[in-house]
């Protein structure tokens, strides 16, 4: 089986991923760093690895842990080795930390947040509109990062003091150049300020998730300060990056796609439509880090051995033509059925999903509203994907605004 080494700046990710289908359902894979895994890259395939129960995440099953292999500077650690949380167990601790959250996060109770969610769009439209006119503007800064950021911030309890603090450290903890000599000091600033976030929630408990955690615990849940510390850093981490890029994608795609463009903005197509089509064609989440195997698993015509570490390459699948037809290379916003797994499958699947829907769905329609004339202010194919193997993230998306909706030119 041929190795396919992962680009650390992530040149060509459609290439990349072309070449994993190419290779099978599963792919042998070497992370930046050296480091080889198996990447699983068919929709079939995917779905039925998360949910077999021989693939766990004990970072202790993965054999070149196991043999010391996988030094504590590698880049991509933080991933590989969060800390215990929801993301790192299996069975019935899983089930007991995902509740927790999953209750918090519910269809009904997002919904609540959907008020909440309106205004702050509409106070960052009102920014868009009051810069200066025929200024190239960073969409991706000034529209997609402050939503989600702010979102999942007043979910959790997180003031907004800490938020450059934050972007800075996330920053470097899914980047691939990160210097390896900053790892060890990046993971425990990020320990040292979500540690932070929870004791000052001990003290002045709030109407929030964080507090729900910690009174969670101590009405005897069981769980640990590490647990709350880092099922805190995961919601926060993948509670704004996932919705970032969706945004990102999402306006990628229409002013690339202009014929479909129109029809959405007409009515032709619904949002809805735009939405699940951006997440399996251009997914937020290119790959995820990292399961392993308990035994040898037939996958396909291959074997993944036991000991291996999996990845799932949700970039490669998302364009599977098993299971979308020999249209899956193509962004179809009106496609039905659009069954994909880009928030995982089974117990593993995202608890943020519907968040993520609701305010992409929110600010997305009111984007275009307020600028029915946004286009990009350079080509397509100029836009650079970030160094980040596990996100699908444009370092900017630099538009033109145009003439807000009710303004005279």
């Amino acid at each position: 089986m041929t190795r396919i080494a992962l680009d650390p700046f992530v040149r060509d990710l459609d290439g990349e991923s072309a070449a994993l289908r190419a290779a099978g359902p599963l792919a042998e894979v070497e992370l930046p760093g050296g480091v080889h895994v198996y990447a699983v890259t068919r929709h079939a395939e995917a779905r039925a690895l998360l949910t077999d129960s021989r693939v766990v995440k004990d970072i202790n099953v993965w054999g070149a842990w196991q043999r010391g292999e996988i030094p504590m500077d590698w880049p991509l650690i933080g991933l590989a080795n969060p800390g215990r949380s929801m993301l790192t167990v299996d069975g019935a601790d899983h089930r007991r930390l995902r509740t927790l959250v999953a209750q918090a996060l519910t269809v009904k109770r997002v919904e609540r947040l959907r008020a909440g969610i309106e205004a702050l769009t509409n106070a960052s439209l009102e920014k868009l509109a009051a810069l200066p006119a025929g200024q190239p503007v960073d969409l991706k800064a000034e529209f997609a990062y402050p939503l989600p950021m702010n979102v999942i911030s007043e979910l959790m309890g997180v003031d907004a003091a800490d938020h450059p603090r934050l972007k800075e450290l996330f920053e470097k903890f899914f980047s691939t150049q990160t210097p390896p000599e900053e790892v060890p000091q990046m993971m425990a600033d990020l320990g040292a300020l979500f540690t932070k976030i929870v004791d000052d929630k001990r003290t002045n408990p709030g109407d929030d998730l964080t507090s729900a955690l910690i009174a969670a615990s101590e009405d005897g849940d069981h769980l640990t300060d590490e647990e709350i510390v880092n099922t805190l850093q995961l919601i926060i981490a993948a509670g704004h990056e996932t919705t970032i890029s969706l945004i990102v994608n999402v306006v990628e795609a229409l002013q690339t796609h202009p014929e479909q463009r129109k029809k959405v903005l007409n009515g032709e197509i619904g949002w809805d439509g735009v939405i699940e089509e951006t997440l399996r064609w251009n997914t937020p989440t290119s790959h995820v880090l990292i399961r392993f195997a308990t035994e040898d698993i037939e996958v396909g015509d291959k074997i993944l051995p036991k000991g291996e570490g999996l990845i799932i390459s949700f970039g490669a699948l998302g364009r599977d033509e098993e299971q979308y037809g020999p249209t899956a290379g193509e962004f179809d916003a009106a496609r039905t059925p659009n069954r994909h797994i880009a928030f995982g499958h089974g117990p593993h699947v995202c608890p943020g999903a519907a968040l993520s829907r609701l305010e992409a769905g929110i600010a997305l329609p009111a984007l275009y509203e307020r600028f029915p004339e946004l286009e990009l202010a350079v080509p397509a194919a100029e836009l650079r994907n970030k160094p980040i193997v596990t996100q699908n993230d444009l370092y900017e998306l630099p538009v033109e605004l145009g003439c807000p909706f009710g303004h005279e030119k």
